[in-house]
């Protein structure tokens, strides 16, 4: 009997492979996965239309450098695909990162890459710009050939550039202070003055970057005329003294980390309008926030006239979030939209003002499940565009002349994404229209006249294809077709690769579990084989989906070494509605690990698994999992791997603890209860405990903590530390021994030398 008595599978089915079959299959090893060429073959980012339609631009690395990114067109009449500028050919050394920078490329999980890592087009499609070594460049489509023209070189570090709608000026940011320059002339100046120290002006602030998922802190207005911004004020944060710990030296570093619990920021949000005419300082309009500074501004747009700008205001419990429209010339805010929930509101870009001023496009969980309404400003009456049992993911467009709104879906299932589309007009909101046309998942850039899209496909068969289609789903053209034949660079280990199978389990309140299972080659199910579970289990994001990606490739490298490898997306995960997620509420690290050992039950149940040889692993939250697994359910697993985890909620930041903990003085049972350091004097398997030793997110001292715990308690653990090395290792040569370590830990341990392996 099973610890929640019978526990049943409803779906399993088994993603097989057609694949032709080389004739000596290769060892897949982690060395490979971590060396060029990349095994998931030509890989992409930064896909986006030009203006006009007529070409797809991307950033690319280089073959033998996969770090090393340059910049690249697709040409839609053409049918080709070329390099536009190679990084080095404009900076032959970038030179060093500004610390504000490295920051934001951690954020923005990109801190391996160099080169040509971000760029935009202007509204126009004559430029293309992109910041390179601290410097602003644009490449001049207009050109015969195509021109890349410096627009800044100065010694400080400029970041964050944005071009203007009309393509004649570039807004950045320089010194924390916002600054703008003619593109034509190159001539630069300050639109902001006061910045430094605490104050960043225009400067997306830590917890905006790492969780509300703004990256930037100002905003052109469509007729170019004027930059909205936040003006930030870092001084109600206290400066917490952390060590970084390199190869070479041990340096001290002073930071504003906003603990759970503990001040925020506070903002000011400012218009200031352009005029090159005058060298007088620029003068800047404040908007009046209300008198509650204990808030967060997570979003600004403005309105397609340029006459309006909206904020959204949430509440510091996340509990309410408004949406508040501000006219410039009557400096009048009306609140449009307020959301209110018992747990917390989730955010989200779906904000689409239509262009005749009559009203918006939203999404909102009020139901149940995240859907889009259609909000008419002179009725304020809410209409759904869509309804019924599962998630909207995110708006992909909006064809105002015909009505028609595209959005992604984690539907029919969230193991899935497919793009579909509805009608403004619609009075059947649960009748959607499905465009994608292949299982597994589909990642969508739209153009903005909302005639064609491009689409970034993958399942756990098919590694990363790109293909521009029309709007109805008609493919128009492979951009890269990444067909798994004897050139790609996956050919010599596909033969024994495994996609795996995928399942729903039901848990003790009939919830849905959805899990993916990897077997090993030549599967015998008469053999019993240990165990690898792959955990996240945190509440944005889900493993268990059809697609590929990197992690996948370790997933594959296990089986092939004879593991077993399981994932299950727990309660607590976005894309299967509301109350799925709001299980996690105030009970961090303990409804996920209900669920969690629901699947291992399960795999216990198999005849396959061997009972004593089941492992975990997880990063950062997953991290988390694996040590409450250690620590509250102490010899159900034979060992357990952590990287970058947390360990007491307190250390981590406000935005994210809050959000699902509530405030650590009003709800300090619940932080106990959530504390890995609560219940670890009950590890007694064997841990891997590895951490960044400069990690700024998920500080070393969580890690530092519980060391001392166990040690205090003589509870014996193995240890692996990273100079230098932040939240994600993102070394090459320190991501491949993180890997290392932990599998030598997990073979020591799941396959001793007494046990024979069974293909």
């Amino acid at each position: 009997m099973t610890r929640f008595g019978a526990i049943c599978s409803l779906l399993f089915f088994v993603m097989t492979s057609t694949w032709a079959q080389p004739t000596e299959p290769a060892e897949l090893t982690l060395e490979r996965i971590f060396q060029s060429p990349e095994l998931s073959g030509t890989s992409l980012s930064q896909v986006k239309l030009s203006p006009a339609g007529d070409r797809v631009t991307f950033i690319q690395g280089r073959e033998n450098d996969r770090a090393l990114m340059d910049l690249w067109e697709y040409h839609i009449e053409d049918d080709i695909s070329r390099i536009l500028v190679r990084a080095d050919d404009v900076m032959a050394n970038e030179g060093e990162l500004s610390a504000e920078e490295k920051a934001r490329r951690e954020r923005a999980r990109i801190a391996d890459l160099r080169g040509i890592v971000d760029y935009q087009w202007s509204s126009d499609g004559r430029f293309l710009l992109f910041p390179l070594g601290g410097n602003i460049f644009v490449l001049d489509l207009a050109e015969t050939p195509s021109v890349v023209k410096q627009i800044t070189s100065s010694d400080a570090f400029d970041t964050d550039p944005q071009i203007s709608p009309d393509g004649r000026s570039v807004a950045f940011i320089r010194d924390q202070n916002l600054w703008v320059a003619e593109i034509e002339t190159t001539n630069a100046q300050p639109l902001t003055q006061d910045g430094g120290g605490v104050i960043k002006n225009g400067m997306a602030e830590f917890i905006a970057q790492e969780e509300m998922g703004r990256d930037t802190g100002f905003w052109w207005s469509p007729n170019s005329d004027a930059i909205a911004f936040l003006r930030v004020d870092e001084s109600p944060i206290e400066i917490t003294q952390r060590y970084e710990v390199n190869a070479d030296q041990i340096q001290m570093v002073e930071q504003r980390y906003p603990y759970a619990g503990t001040d925020n920021v506070t903002y000011q949000l400012g218009i200031v309008e352009l005029d090159w005419d005058t060298t007088d300082p620029n003068e800047t309009r404040w908007i009046d926030l209300g008198t509650e500074t204990d808030i967060y501004i997570p979003r600004v747009m403005w309105l397609p006239s340029g006459e309006s700008l909206s904020y959204q205001h949430q509440s510091r419990d996340q509990k309410m979030l408004k949406l508040v429209q501000y006219e410039l010339e009557t400096s009048q805010q009306t609140t449009l939209i307020t959301e209110t929930a018992e747990s917390w509101i989730n955010l989200h870009d779906d904000l689409h003002f239509l262009k005749d001023g009559s009203g918006l496009i939203w999404s909102s969980e009020r139901t149940g499940y995240n859907h889009l309404y259609l909000y008419q400003f002179s009725s304020g009456q809410w209409r759904p565009l869509t309804q019924g049992p599962w998630a909207v993911d995110a708006l992909a467009g909006v064809d105002e002349d015909l009505g028609l709104v595209y959005f992604t879906a984690a539907y029919p299932d969230p193991t899935q994404k497919q793009l579909y589309r509805t009608s403004l007009m619609t009075q059947s909101p649960e009748v959607v229209t499905q465009v994608s046309k292949r299982q597994g998942w589909h990642d969508i850039v739209m153009d903005r006249h909302t005639k064609v899209y491009v689409d970034r496909y993958s399942n756990v068969n098919q590694p990363p294809q790109l293909s521009l289609h029309r709007v109805d789903g008609e493919r128009l053209a492979w951009l890269v077709a990444n067909q798994l034949d004897q050139e790609h660079p996956y050919w010599p280990y596909h033969a024994q690769h495994r996609g795996g199978e995928f399942g729903v389990l039901v848990g003790p309140e009939a919830q849905q579990l959805h899990y993916r299972m990897i077997t090993p080659p030549n599967f015998n199910p008469e053999t019993q084989y240990p165990v690898f579970v792959h955990v996240y289990g945190g509440p944005t994001s889900r493993l268990a989906t059809n697609q590929w990606s990197r992690r996948a490739l370790i997933d594959q490298y296990m089986a092939q070494k004879g593991y077993i490898v399981f994932t299950l997306d727990n309660r607590g995960i976005v894309r299967q509605g509301k109350a799925f997620q709001d299980a996690a509420y105030q009970r961090l690290g303990q409804i996920e690990m209900v669920d969690q050992m629901v699947g291992v039950d399960w795999l216990r149940s198999q005849r396959f698994v061997d009972p004593d040889r089941i492992g975990i692993f997880g990063w950062s939250y997953g991290g988390y999992m694996a040590l409450m697994a250690a620590s509250q359910y102490p010899g159900e697993f034979a060992a357990a791997v952590a990287v970058a985890p947390v360990t007491d909620w307190r250390l981590y930041d406000t935005h994210y603890t809050e959000r699902y903990m509530g405030m650590p003085d009003a709800d300090q049972a619940v932080y106990d209860q959530g504390n890995v350091l609560s219940y670890a004097d009950q590890i007694s398997d064997p841990l891997l405990l590895i951490h960044g030793m400069a990690d700024d997110n998920v500080l070393f001292t969580h890690s530092t903590m519980l060391m001392q715990l166990l040690q205090d308690q003589a509870i014996d653990f193995e240890l692996m530390t990273y100079p230098g090395e932040k939240h994600a290792i993102s070394g090459t040569g320190q991501r491949l021994h993180v890997y290392r370590t932990l599998t030598r830990f997990l073979d020591r341990h799941l396959k001793p030398a007494s046990v024979e392996h069974q293909p």
